[in-house]
């Protein structure tokens, strides 16, 4: 963990536990916490169509944590991720594989020190930040290490405000990478008239090592109306981004229908290009949940891409379904990026279980390859 962030985290623990009246409240502190777990035991195939062996991966994810119970509206937080391959045919663990990116490692996943009152909330130390629906800053919490963040975070919130700051010092990608960092990201959101949602931030973020910029401001708006037996579901978002080579804008557009259990949904976005060189990056993303799961455009091509897709989900018996069909294409040009579709089923068992199983079939365009991804998953939450 970064050490400037460990430290201050360690000091205002410590500060908290000498503040306390006495043994009375030290004693809340232990014994109201908690132990939690997560193991998470997946199977994921990627056969992708190149030279590369199918891949064949078995990951089982053990995430530990003690939460401590609350003293002056502060508690504490130690968690460790491990991740296990009992069958590893697959990159990076076997060469000559495609990759699936869950690596063998073990690390602490979070070690923070939160406060909250009526209307304020800190969290300092490593954490997760998740805001608005993770387009721009999520966790990538499909993969088995997720993501998360070493960073100073304020929030304030009201019944129809909330303000959210962060200084990140240092991010921890799925891949137990540490990159330093200086970004700053703000978010603004406002829920106080019906049609709506309003929501404005401004994510400043700077990479130390190759000391580039990349700035994005932006606004979204998302809403649900009741009209006769239906629901009608609507979001729109504009986004400009400007970095030291390049300027481009993000437009996403959503609506669709709620009856009868059923969502159906019809979206447009776009991530835009300048001149066909660059195209608009979201590197903090949980990219994963965005233009298709088999994950052909993590990084936006340099013409940029258009998603046009339609989502149906609904639940039958107990399990989720969800379903997706994407068409993409360039942003600039013509080139054709190819077409995918998703299929996902999912049931909860009890309290702490719950299955899934996941498909991806993505066909290339004018260029890439054929991809066909299968996951099989089983998970204990405790």
């Amino acid at each position: 963990m970064n050490k400037t962030v460990l430290s201050a985290a360690i000091a205002i623990g410590s500060l908290v536990l000498e503040s306390s009246a006495g043994a009375e409240e030290l004693s809340q502190f232990i014994s109201a916490g908690k132990a939690t777990a997560d193991l998470r035991l997946r199977y994921e195939n990627n056969d992708t169509d190149n030279n590369l062996k199918t891949a064949d991966a078995l990951t089982l994810r053990s995430r530990l944590g003690l939460q401590s119970g609350q003293v002056n509206g502060f508690s504490a937080l130690v968690e460790i991720d491990d991740i296990r391959a009992l069958v590893d045919n697959y990159s990076p663990e076997s060469p000559g594989y495609n990759l699936v990116a869950d690596p063998e490692d073990t690390e602490f996943n979070r070690v923070q020190i939160s406060w909250n009152n009526d209307e304020f909330s800190a969290v300092l130390g490593r954490q997760r930040i998740l805001l608005d629906n993770t387009r721009f800053v999520g966790n990538v919490g499909w993969r088995q290490n997720e993501q998360t963040f070493d960073a100073v975070k304020l929030g304030y919130k009201t019944p129809v405000y909330q303000a959210q700051y962060a200084y990140i010092n240092q991010v921890n990608d799925i891949t137990f990478n540490d990159v330093d960092v200086s970004h700053h990201l703000l978010n603004v959101n406002y829920s106080g008239f019906k049609p709506g949602s309003l929501t404005g931030y401004a994510y400043l973020l700077e990479d130390d090592a190759t000391d580039t910029s990349n700035d994005t401001y932006g606004v979204r708006f998302s809403g649900k109306q009741a009209v006769n037996d239906l629901s009608v579901l609507y979001t729109a978002e504009y986004a400009l981004q400007k970095t030291d080579k390049f300027d481009a804008s993000y437009l996403a557009l959503e609506g669709g229908v709620l009856v009868q259990g059923v969502t159906l949904a019809l979206g447009y976005e776009s991530l835009g290009s300048d001149d066909g060189a660059y195209g608009f990056q979201t590197p903090l993303a949980t990219k994963h949940a965005f233009n298709g799961w088999a994950d052909k455009f993590l990084n936006t091509p340099n013409d940029g891409l258009t998603d046009t897709y339609v989502k149906v989900a609904t639940a039958v018996a107990g399990v989720n379904l969800l379903a997706f069909y994407h068409d993409y294409s360039a942003e600039q040009g013509s080139d054709d990026k190819g077409n995918e579709v998703n299929v996902q089923a999912g049931k909860n068992f009890g309290k702490y279980y719950s299955a899934g199983v996941k498909y991806a079939a993505y066909r290339k365009g004018d260029n890439g390859t054929d991809t066909d991804k299968a996951w099989l998953w089983l998970e204990a939450k405790f």
